[in-house]
């Protein structure tokens, strides 16, 4: 504890003035009176800021003591007022002494930036040591003792951009010629700390965002143009939007257009559009592909606010050709006379020409021309046009008496081909593509290809055909025959067994399911018929179908005995075992199916 001497007013009452640590609460101060014999007649007593609350006395020692922790920043004195009295009658033995208490300082608050964060701006390409802005923390500890409110300024992150002055707090830049079109803003830190920055220092910090602001240091700059427009534009329209790419912003971006040379001078004018610096080509004369069909404009832009500090970087102009390609309309046929003037006697035979109209298409693909009467002006019909070669001739007698004049519109129009094509939809269920005549061979082994299948479809869709092909449900677990889809819009049908026998069964009918893969998709169920026939090694058959055997040993008479017992069963009716009748004969029959 700190304790300097301080002259004190009292009587007979010794006693010091000091400084108490904040924070501190222990014994400050021993007062004692001459009075005092240590008999326990005197009893000191405390009164002022803080007595009872903050300080207390003994009043049979004279100690006093703090009970609170002090803050300096809250209180920085305390004046204390102490008496001895008579311990019995409570009257004063000496008069009051007054004691001044000081807190003394520690360092016990960080600085503040009470400004902070910052926002700031410099101008882009400003030179090395350019400040940018100030700033200030302050430190609630006591400035007149010890180095706990002197505060230095680093700069933590920002660097190689900016530097900061370690005493004033200025922010300044630390590079040259920082391009915004590159970078336009940077976070800096910046770190307050006191204790002079002595290591066990207290510190805080602030944010500062720097903004380059704008300066013309980019010249325009334009991209090729090409701008195509129809014939038929009107006067005064919108032929292109061109623009000189400028990397500054706001008023260094402003710029002024004009058409410097080119065979279009007096057909086109540019202005600026203000909004988006955009030069605006405007129409001023009517177009006409069939006379020019394209235009060359040469055209400058210049920045319209030029910074004579970066003259050096220009110049602040650029130039562009613009191709202007006129594009052709359609026009109308032009009859080479707008009025055509006939005459005719009215005893003109039907059929008689009495003149001829002509058209051109001005067109460049010169289009053919065919023509017609507009029936609305020719009710009675009394006249023909020839289509092809505008011919005007009678159709029926005329009447000068009736109709002394007659006023034809006369129609011409270009020929024109018009090709329709009809798209294709999933409408056709595949099929078979053609009719197959299967053979079986009696000889054939389980698993071998006897047939190979391939399907067609009207349909023509744009990614090709894609079949798929398997036996219909109800024979899908035949015993016979199996179908294997190739992959490939084909499938082959093969044997699951061997040992076909054409007396046991001479044809097959597999239902073959095809499906497509249009959408939606669409099937058919197809038959394939399947012979057993007798074959050579090779595999080449020889006879197909059923076969009868003929009883070996039997006379013709016996055979028409036979025959006849039959017819007389038949007719009468009469029921006899058919194996004693056609005992040594042997019968078969035929059957389809799987």
């Amino acid at each position: 504890m700190d304790l300097r001497p301080e002259t004190v007013n009292h009587t007979g009452l010794s006693g010091e003035s000091f400084f108490i640590l904040k924070f501190f609460w222990a014994h400050v101060i021993i007062l004692h009176s001459d009075v005092d014999k240590g008999d326990g007649k005197v009893k000191y007593v405390l009164s002022g800021e803080g007595a009872t609350s903050i300080f207390t006395i003994d009043e049979n020692t004279g100690d006093i003591h703090a009970t609170k922790r002090l803050d300096r920043e809250a209180q920085a004195y305390y004046t204390l007022q102490a008496q001895a009295v008579d311990r019995l009658t409570n009257l004063p033995v000496e008069p009051k002494s007054e004691f001044v208490v000081k807190v003394q300082d520690i360092n016990d608050n960080e600085p503040k930036f009470l400004d902070g964060p910052y926002l700031a701006g410099v101008p882009e390409m400003s030179p090395l040591g350019t400040m940018v802005v100030q700033v200030a923390a302050t430190d609630a500890d006591d400035p007149t003792y010890g180095n706990s409110a002197r505060v230095v300024y680093s700069i933590i992150h920002g660097q190689p951009y900016f530097s900061v002055e370690p005493k004033t707090g200025v922010i300044r830049t630390a590079l040259p010629n920082m391009d915004r079109e590159t970078r336009d803003q940077y976070v800096l830190v910046i770190q307050a700390k006191d204790m002079v920055g002595q290591m066990g220092g207290l510190s805080g910090t602030t944010s500062v965002t720097v903004t380059l602001t704008d300066v013309n240091d980019n010249p325009p700059r334009f991209t090729h143009s090409k701008s195509p427009l129809l014939e038929s534009l009107p006067v005064q329209s919108v032929v292109a939007r061109i623009k000189a790419a400028d990397a500054d912003i706001g008023s260094n971006a402003e710029m002024d257009y004009r058409i410097m040379d080119g065979d279009g001078l007096g057909m086109f004018n540019i202005t600026t559009d203000e909004d988006t610096q955009e030069g605006v080509i405007i129409l001023l004369k009517p177009l006409d592909f069939e006379t020019k069909s394209s235009f060359s404009l040469r055209v400058e832009a210049t920045n319209r606010n030029i910074d004579s500090n970066f003259l050096s970087l220009g110049p602040f102009s650029d130039t562009t050709s613009v191709k202007v390609t006129v594009e052709d309309v359609n026009e109308p046929p032009i009859f080479s006379a707008p009025l055509s003037k006939m005459v005719v006697s009215e005893d003109a035979k039907v059929g008689t020409s009495i003149g001829k109209v002509s058209a051109h298409d001005p067109d460049t693909s010169s289009s053919a021309i065919r023509y017609s009467i507009d029936r609305n002006t020719d009710l009675e019909r009394y006249f023909n046009v020839d289509a092809l070669s505008g011919v005007i001739s009678t159709a029926k007698p005329l009447d000068r008496e009736a109709n002394s004049v007659h006023n034809l519109t006369i129609f011409a129009i270009e020929s024109r081909i018009a090709l329709i094509t009809v798209l294709d939809i999933n409408d056709n269920a595949p099929v078979f593509a053609i009719d197959y005549e299967t053979i079986l061979c009696e000889n054939a082994m389980p698993g071998q290809v006897i047939q190979t299948i391939s399907a067609v479809d009207k349909d023509e869709p744009l990614s090709g055909h894609r079949f798929y092909f398997a036996l219909a449900a109800p024979v899908a677990g035949n015993l016979n025959f199996t179908l294997r889809d190739n992959k490939d819009n084909t499938a082959s049908i093969l044997t699951k067994r061997g040992g076909f026998r054409r007396q046991e069964q001479p044809v097959y009918r597999l239902p073959v399911l095809i499906v497509d893969s249009g959408s939606p998709a669409l099937s058919s169920t197809n038959t394939l018929s399947v012979r057993v026939c007798d074959c050579n090694a090779d595999g080449v058959a020889l006879s197909c179908g059923a076969v009868a055997y003929t009883a070996t040993g039997l006379s013709t008479g016996a055979l028409l005995a036979i025959l006849g017992c039959i017819i007389t069963l038949l007719g009468k009716i009469h029921v006899i075992s058919v194996s004693e009748v056609l005992k040594g004969v042997t019968c078969f029959c035929t059957a389809s199916g799987l």
